[in-house]
């Protein structure tokens, strides 16, 4: 009898620590900084030391609180708030986030007050919305006058530089045109407050093909990078882009078989709706062997994500706590007990991760 604890999620973190390295090095080649990205992880510190032990210069999340374990960590890491402050938070903004990205002058001016009741100094990213429409400014004028008005009237705020982000809301693919329309805008910056800013932030992993194929411009000197580290997929699977020196398991998710039954492919009785208020659609196969699994969409959101290991192997459906597999084509000859292997996207990743339910089973470099 296996008596492990399941499900079960396996984090490599020499793989990590190595896809950290390939990446750091391939934008330093470039005159560009990377700072990890750790929010899809949750911000575990075994993956942080990963990310940093592979050249990462600092480390970002949306997440306060993860910034805070991070500092409670090592002080001395460098840590970047990638979502706008909320204000209800910014007394610990600035004690736990040594620069935070913004866009509203309002926060600004609280965030220069906090720190003159806290005596320090705070390192701002002005963030220009260049048509994915989530944050950032969109006029260059209004980015222009912000910029002067942290530069020239908040003494205790740092302007850092000017940052953007792409291929989140809006799905807007970051081109070399997007990158010269952002360093346009710093440019537009310097010229207005009289100084080279020290970062021009050009996005997330979605920006790092310019970067492989030599076409970002020069201006472009900061990326923040999280999945391509973490999961190594997006760029491979959606952008075809071939990155054998990236790991792509180094997140795997384990999880025990609870039924093996030979049953119908289509549901028997009246349809109706699924447990979310959603009406699938089935497809009849006739009788097949299926297996349950003891995992759901609450632990990984969405089964499609996933991936299994054995191709012989196809995911029929989910709930909240089941994961139905079809088995009939399998050579393996799975029995109650035995445990199936997933790789991932993104969305599994970020939710088990999140849950403290998945046991978390780290590998040490060797």
């Amino acid at each position: 009898m296996n008596t492990e604890s399941y499900p079960q999620l396996r984090i490599d973190l020499g793989k990590l620590k190595d896809n950290a390295q390939s990446i750091a090095s391939t934008c330093a080649d470039s005159g560009i900084t990377v700072s990890g990205v750790v929010k899809g992880c949750g911000g575990m510190l075994e993956v942080c030391q990963a990310m940093l032990d592979g050249g990462c210069e600092s480390l970002g999340s949306s997440r306060i609180d993860q910034l805070k374990e991070i500092k409670k960590y090592d002080g001395r890491i460098e840590t970047l708030l990638l979502r706008l402050p909320m204000q209800s938070e910014i007394d610990e903004v600035i004690t736990y986030a040594d620069c935070s990205l913004n866009s509203d002058k309002e926060t600004l001016a609280l965030l220069n007050q906090s720190c003159k009741r806290k005596n320090t100094r705070h390192k701002v990213v002005l963030m220009a919305d260049l048509g994915d429409l989530r944050e950032g400014i969109w006029y260059l004028d209004d980015l222009v006058e912000l910029a002067m008005f942290v530069e020239f009237e908040l003494e205790r705020i740092d302007l850092h530089g000017v940052g953007t982000n792409l291929g989140c809301y809006g799905s807007i693919k970051p081109t070399k045109e997007k990158m010269m329309e952002l360093s346009d805008r710093a440019d537009a910056i310097e010229m207005a407050i009289g100084r080279p800013l020290d970062i021009v932030s050009g996005g997330a992993t979605s920006s790092y093909p310019l970067v492989l194929n030599q076409e970002m411009p020069p201006k472009i000197n900061h990326l923040r990078i999280g999945e391509n580290i973490l999961l190594g997929r997006d760029l491979k699977d959606y952008f075809g882009i071939s990155m054998p020196e990236v790991h792509s398991d180094a997140f795997q998710l384990y999880g025990q078989i609870i039924e093996i039954q030979t049953k119908p492919s289509y549901p028997v009785g009246e349809l109706f709706i699924d447990a979310f208020g959603n009406k699938p659609e089935y497809v009849d196969k006739g009788f097949r062997i299926r297996a349950i699994v003891a995992i759901g969409k609450q632990d990984f959101g969405d089964h499609e994500k996933l991936i299994p290991l054995n191709k012989e192997i196809d995911l029929v459906g989910s709930s909240s706590d089941h994961l139905i597999v079809d088995l009939t084509d399998d050579q393996q000859h799975y029995k109650t007990g035995d445990v199936l292997v997933f790789n991932m996207y993104y969305q599994p990743m970020l939710h088990l991760c999140a849950n403290a339910e998945i046991s978390k089973v780290f590998i040490s470099p060797e």
